[in-house]
């Protein structure tokens, strides 16, 4: 049966040699070959040196000795990858070679797909949570789409989780760390008749946070976690397989709380105000240490994630057959502190010459469906390929109340006061509105990718083509709850869209659009086999990300031009080797993005302001480097580096509806960096294994990863960067010592994660002075217990 399910679990090229649960551990440490690392890119299983493309892979292992619960914390892991953290895991963003899409509509996809057992995420927020049973991750860099039925112009982070053992099984997890922080984790596994596999896996984690809000004394950016995943293996004969799957999660996180690391001057007597003297010369002077809030509103997100599928194999012959039918429920709510002080709104005083109050609370739903179907020829012949149709269906229903000071510092107002005697406009004048939106995202395609050998000694060729056919559709209503129809702080006014509706008993706004656009994309390139040297590839492939719309809580008229798609043209070159104790790959690369979909200025309503629109031309170019050497029977190094120069080419300048001029000083901003692509990242590790009697081991384990200095921000059109979008770059120490017995059977692990106590910022959220500081920018210790049952 050639399935994809029966993928042995593996080594990778980020992972060390070091030995796994319930293994023989004298025999691992003797033995410094690697094992035969099988990779499911190409969605077929083949060695990692057989694979055309660019991948990192982190195996159950490596992923468990990093202690990195979450998709965040994998960045410095992987060199390639950045990741934007939001304020809720729906605005939160993965980049791939400094590529993606960061925007808070819900009309526009991501440039990197996620990939969960074969399933595409409408959303990537949805893998957000903890990683638990994973059997591998791969990072696949660059364009996808002939292999992968949804849009992935960037790359693919495709993640795989463990499949049910004939044998009965199963193992305990719990682990500690200071700040109390805690994570469970179990799983059974094993046979219900000669042909049924079952396994259930079960995880539950709780975090204080490590923040302290000042107001009420309390801990936060925290969270609070649990999940469940089943799946059973049915396999009826030798040619038929099937494989269900049902997953549940849900979180209470009282996270992502922005910081005031640099002075806001909105209340500078907070015991919460930071110590910092502001922007000196050009540079900002970023409070690092700064772990404390002063919120009367607390920023929460709930997430409640449902999902199942149903995986089918059938032998045709010498091909097989493969459909994978899903459904995944999506909900994401998410309380958010906007005024950032405990003083705002309380004064009868008008704005902005006292604090004034801003508070969010929305609630998003996505309901997505999906099918692919796939043969794939036999393996082992001149020519093998893969042809496959995939639809997808994605719901999304949102409504989004802000609740902010009433605003009149430029008259906005006004008209309302002087036709109402009596009504007013303080700060402590409380004024809302509600946003509603619904969006409709339809995506089929036709995909297909071939390899034929052209000479016997390992000249192949490579070809793949693909077909999209897209659809967007949105529809937005904003409904002032103010009888008046007075606006706020962040609260637009209905008009000139609509007057008072009937319908809705107040002042609203009423948009809808739709877009659709086809899309034909092919790959090509060479593979040539060095035998016992490696192997060398070129490729060329082109990207594509469909149709968009800026759809969010404030949209306006402008909002509502649609979004044209995003393509690339990417070349890359590479090597990789592999012998019995070095694993080595080396590739270069070169993309062009065109129609890049980013938050761009325009200028389309007499007023310049940025917006979610196609900005222009980019481009990346860099080296990644991955090597692992197993140098003793006990002690192997690995070492990953990324080399990135992601850049503006030429970004269009916002036109002056009248003139059809753009403003004074505009730039096409040609050579500037993109966000969030940091120049040099790289990891440095070393595992050394010492073998205690017969059957204990002790595991030694070091690694060292360098994040480079980041912006946050695109830079303005007149070309300058803005002081605050400078992210610090920062380098983290993670070490660890474990104590095995009895072959792997159980596991005791002290570990401390940035040892060094280097504080760094990964996000910033804006007004100047608000940023994110992450769990990890603190030293913390944790113990880990793993016990294995059979």
């Amino acid at each position: 049966m050639k399935t994809l399910t029966s993928c042995t679990a593996l080594l990778t090229g980020l992972a060390f040699a070091s030995p796994t649960i319930a293994q023989d551990n004298q025999a691992a440490a003797e033995d410094a070959t690697f094992e035969e690392i099988v990779v499911t890119a190409q969605k077929r299983e083949q060695t990692l040196t057989e694979v055309p493309i660019a991948v990192s892979v982190l195996g159950a292992e490596r992923i468990e000795r990093s202690f990195s619960p979450n998709i965040e914390s994998l960045q410095t892991l992987v060199p390639s990858v950045s990741f934007r953290k939001g304020t809720t895991s729906a605005n939160s963003a993965i980049t791939i070679r400094g590529i993606g899409t960061i925007s808070f509509s819900g009309a526009a996809e991501p440039s990197v797909s996620t990939v969960v057992d074969g399933v595409v995420l409408g959303r990537s927020g949805q893998a957000f949570t903890d990683l638990y049973d994973i059997e591998r991750l791969e990072v696949l860099r660059g364009p996808q789409g002939t292999l992968f039925g949804k849009n992935a112009s960037a790359g693919v982070l495709n993640i795989t989780t463990s499949r049910p053992s004939e044998e009965f099984e199963g193992y305990f997890d719990a682990t500690y760390a200071s700040g109390n922080e805690w994570r469970l984790r179990g799983k059974v596994s094993g046979a219900l008749s000669d042909n049924v596999n079952a396994s259930l896996v079960g995880m539950v984690s709780e975090y204080a946070g490590n923040i302290t809000n000042v107001f009420n004394n309390e801990k936060v950016n925290g969270y609070s976690k649990y999940g469940l995943r089943g799946m059973v293996e049915f396999t009826p004969s030798d040619t038929l397989s099937m494989l269900a799957i049902v997953e549940y999660n849900k979180s209470n996180d009282d996270c992502c709380a922005d910081l005031e690391v640099l002075p806001s001057g909105r209340n500078p007597a907070s015991p919460a105000a930071p110590d910092s003297d502001g922007i000196v010369n050009g540079r900002t002077d970023l409070d690092l240490g700064q772990r404390r809030v002063d919120h009367d509103f607390e920023t929460r997100m709930l997430d409640e994630t449902i999902g199942a599928s149903l995986e089918i194999n059938k032998d045709l012959g010498d091909f097989t057959l493969t459909s994978i039918s899903a459904f995944r429920k999506w909900e994401n709510t998410e309380f958010r502190e906007g005024d950032f002080t405990s003083i705002g709104g309380t004064s009868t005083t008008p704005v902005f010459a006292v604090p004034f109050q801003l508070h969010d609370d929305g609630t998003r739903t996505w309901d997505q469906t999906s099918q692919e179907i796939r043969l794939t020829s036999p393996d082992g012949e001149r020519l093998f390929y893969q042809v496959g149709f995939y639809y997808f269906d994605l719901h999304q229903e949102a409504d989004f109340t802000r609740e902010a000071s009433c605003q009149n510092n430029g008259g906005q107002n006004q008209a309302i006061l002087d036709a109402n005697p009596g009504l007013t406009c303080g700060a402590n004048d409380i004024v809302s509105a509600t946003g509603f939106s619904s969006v409709d995202i339809q995506n089929w395609a036709l995909f297909g990718q071939a390899e034929y050998e052209i000479t016997e000694d390992g000249l192949t060729a490579i070809f793949g083509l693909r077909y999209t056919d897209d659809s967007v559709d949105f529809r937005h209503r904003r409904v002032s709850n103010d009888s008046f129809g007075r606006q706020g702080v962040g609260v637009r006014p209905a008009l000139p869209n609509g007057q008072f509706s009937e319908a809705s008993g107040g002042f609203a706004t009423d948009f809808e659009g739709s877009s659709d656009n086809t899309d034909l994309s092919f790959k090509a390139g060479f593979r040539y086999d060095l035998q016992e040297y490696g192997s060398v590839y070129a490729t060329y492939s082109q990207g594509y990300k469909g149709p968009a719309f800026n759809v969010f809580y404030n949209m306006g008229t402008n909002d509502t031009l649609p979004i044209d798609p995003e393509t690339s043209d990417a070349y890359e070159i590479g090597y990789k080797y592999a012998s019995s104790d070095i694993m080595f790959s080396v590739a270069a690369y070169k993309a062009n993005i065109d129609g890049f979909q980013a938050n761009n200025f325009d200028n389309s309503t007499g007023v310049t302001i940025t917006r979610l629109t196609n900005a222009g031309k980019v481009s990346t170019k860099g080296v990644e480097v991955d090597l692992q050497w197993n140098a003793t029977a006990n002690l192997a190094f690995t070492v990953a580096a990324a080399w990135n120069d992601a850049q503006i080419e030429e970004f269009n300048c916002p036109l002056d509806p009248l003139s059809g001029q753009p403003p004074a000083g505009c730039t096409s901003r040609s050579g500037l960096d993109l966000l969030f692509s940091p120049d040099f990242n790289y990891t440095v590790g070393a595992n050394y294994s010492a073998p205690v009697g017969e059957s204990d081991l002790v595991v030694f384990d070091v690694s060292w990863a360098h994040v480079d200095e980041q912006n946050s921000l695109l830079p303005s059109t007149s070309g300058a960067f803005s002081p605050v979008s400078r992210l610090p770059g920062y380098d983290m120490l993670n070490v660890s010592i474990s104590y095995e017995l009895n072959d792997g059977q159980y596991r005791l692990t002290g570990f401390v994660k940035n040892l060094l106590d280097e504080s760094f910022v990964t996000t910033y959220s804006g007004d100047n002075f608000r940023y994110q500081i992450p769990r990890d920018a603190d030293r913390y210790f944790g113990v880990n217990l793993r016990a294995a049952f059979n």
